[in-house]
């Protein structure tokens, strides 16, 4: 999606928030460019309906991407939508945090690899990378290899499915013991 400041707006319209499970999100994601005026019909210039894109897992945008408003559905849809990943050269503060809540993986890279990840997406069609969060880097099938940081705990937390719930529930035992010393149990 070779576009900059994509907003939380953009990504899940406001007219979808009205549900409160986390799914069923995708069918709504970037809805005002995915469908003509008719709100029905896809559009086939639109990037991410366009055959090559169908099942696509990692999604390569520009800079500011999530930026806008702080709804937690924008991850929720791009995750029901299949992104697992997203690669980008900014993100809103909020929607990045938002992701790694949601199990999804921002990744920022510069703004020169987010050009040579175009370019190659171009010259190799149809493009395929891979992410691997236990070595931190980015492939793709012509020898490329990038590497990518993230904050240790963030990586920690994707690599075991955990939110924070589950971040808190790894500590139980030292809860319950904490309980009990203190008469809470």
């Amino acid at each position: 999606m070779d576009r900059n400041d994509v907003d939380t707006d953009q990504i899940i319209p406001k007219q979808f928030l009205k549900r409160i499970e986390r799914t069923g999100f995708g069918k709504f994601a970037f809805y005002d460019w995915r469908y003509k005026d008719d709100w029905f019909s896809p559009d086939p210039d639109f990037e991410l309906n366009k055959p090559e894109y169908q099942g696509s897992t990692i999604l390569l945008t520009r800079c500011n991407f999530g930026c806008g408003s702080s709804r937690e559905h924008a991850p929720w849809a791009l995750d029901d939508f299949g992104f697992r990943v997203i690669l980008a050269s900014g993100f809103g503060d909020i929607f990045y945090s938002n992701c790694f809540q949601n199990g999804m993986l921002p990744i920022r890279l510069s703004e020169t690899v987010i050009n040579e990840l175009f370019n190659r997406e171009s010259e190799y069609r149809p493009y395929k990378l891979t992410i691997d969060l236990e070595s931190c880097t980015i492939s793709d099938n012509s020898g490329l290899i990038i590497p990518f940081h993230i904050d240790v705990s963030k990586r920690r937390r994707l690599l075991n499915g955990l939110d924070d719930i589950g971040i808190t529930l790894s500590h139980e035992e030292k809860i319950t013991e904490y309980e009990k010393a203190n008469g809470l149990l």
